[in-house]
């Protein structure tokens, strides 16, 4: 059976079952099966290619994130950050809402997850908003949309997970991702000024307050100082470094605000195991979803048509590239859609003579954006169910927001050097730049 045709095989059985509600790696599973029936790749091939998937160092990143984000909220830690937030932002128009935003830009440096940023601001600021009088619809909408800023700033999960797959400088990537990050924390901010609910506005916090407020959590917020120091000094890997994140908060941050905890550390140690465990079987999976589309020569078909429209023009590859990763992303969580696409990724890349770090944040910030869209949008759908209000309802809240969102993925597309200039002169080996001849300063590429 011609290729083409085990393609659009292997992409029906996957999306039948997806929408049957089967879960997302035994859809993708059942997919490679009937590839792998209909052409002439053994089962035992595709096992390996399982495998293969998961075996990868800079993946073990990922449950040590995971355990700071759980670690930070059972012991209630995060309360002290909430109420930073709103001493530096709750007197301005929009009140809890730019809380929620701020409070988000805080706690994603520390987690590095979108679905444990939903959790712990639904927990922590959703009933205060409702009891101040906001729409459930637009405490969805908020909450959902601040929480995709896990997906860009360090310690991104899905930035380490592009990082391992593609080849490419996780650290590199954490640097490009807190321009847009930012962009996107301060878009929702002059958005919730001028166009959400004015909510309670409180009065504005004293100098004192605020003082005695950073330094109530000082702690916690010693965490993304350990992270991004140790891996910008060279000191830790990303995973060397969500490792001292989790020493410093079991051995102090615990011990000096929530003594009680303790007895309840080895369950948030099982918790995040058993949550790490759904991304990697959907990683292994995905993996040799990708793996039997470049073996049948599906990204070649679909680089090719890409190319026949853009030729060689960075700007419209990359343009093209976020309009199919925002419709697989609509569908697909990040973590897989990065996998099964990655031949597509690089070949495009190289392609366009594109900084593979840039092409990363530009997809990333693509992929965040597709989990509060329809039909699928992952954190909207959990925001919604946290809330307690309808998906439609909180969907219709989201819409003007996605203006943030691609005004951002815009920027980022271009103006790369804007982007790429905190890599650039942090780490200017990540994105390409290499030492000069001359022995003084690097020489980065256009």
């Amino acid at each position: 059976m011609s290729a083409p045709i085990v393609l659009a095989l292997m992409t029906i059985c996957f999306l039948s079952f997806g929408y049957l509600g089967v879960p997302v790696p035994f859809s993708l599973m059942a997919g490679v099966f009937i590839g792998a029936l209909l052409s002439d790749v053994s089962l035992a091939a595709i096992i390996q290619k399982i495998f293969d998937g998961v075996d990868s160092e800079a993946l073990l990143a990922i449950p040590f994130f995971l355990l700071v984000g759980e670690l930070m909220s059972s012991a209630n830690v995060v309360v002290r950050i909430a109420n930073l937030s709103v001493s530096l932002v709750g007197h301005i128009r929009g009140g809890l809402s730019q809380v929620v935003v701020v409070f988000s830009m805080f706690f994603s440096e520390m987690s590095g997850s979108t679905t444990a940023d939903v959790a712990v601001m639904s927990r922590a600021l959703g009933g205060p908003m409702k009891r101040e009088g906001y729409e459930p619809a637009f405490i969805a909408a908020i909450i959902a949309s601040a929480s995709t800023i896990a997906a860009l700033v360090p310690p991104s999960i899905t930035a380490v997970v592009y990082g391992a797959v593609g080849n490419v400088s996780i650290a590199g990537l954490f640097m490009a991702g807190v321009v847009p990050g930012l962009m996107i924390g301060f878009g929702l901010m002059i958005y919730c000024y001028f166009f959400g609910p004015s909510g309670l506005r409180k009065p504005r916090a004293p100098l004192r307050q605020v003082v005695f407020a950073a330094g109530d959590a000082a702690l916690p917020l010693m965490i993304p100082v350990i992270l991004l120091g140790g891996i910008l000094t060279g000191w830790f890997t990303p995973t060397e470094a969500g490792v001292v994140a989790v020493v410093w908060i079991v051995l102090v941050v615990i011990p000096a605000l929530n003594r009680g905890h303790i007895r309840k550390i080895p369950y948030d140690f099982c918790l995040a195991g058993l949550i790490f465990s759904l991304p990697l079987i959907t990683i292994g999976a995905a993996n040799a979803f990708g793996w039997m589309l470049a073996y049948l020569r599906g990204a070649t078909y679909i680089a090719e048509l890409i190319t026949s429209i853009a030729g060689n023009d960075p700007h419209l590859i990359m343009l093209l590239m976020v309009l199919l990763f925002t419709v697989v992303g609509d569908f697909i969580e990040p973590v897989p859609t990065i996998i099964i696409f990655m031949p597509l990724v690089n070949a495009l890349t190289e392609a366009g003579d594109i900084n593979a770090v840039h092409m990363g944040v530009v997809l990333i910030a693509t992929l965040a954006f597709g989990l509060i869209t329809p039909p699928y949008g992952l954190v909207l759908l959990m925001a919604s169910k946290f809330v307690g209000v309808s998906f439609a309802k909180a969907l219709r809240a989201a819409l003007p927001i996605y203006l943030v969102f691609l005004g951002t993925i815009a920027f980022a597309i271009y103006f790369p050097s804007v982007v790429l200039w905190l890599p650039r002169h942090v780490l200017p080996e990540s994105v390409g730049c290499f030492k000069s001849p001359a022995g003084t300063g690097y020489i980065c590429p256009q």
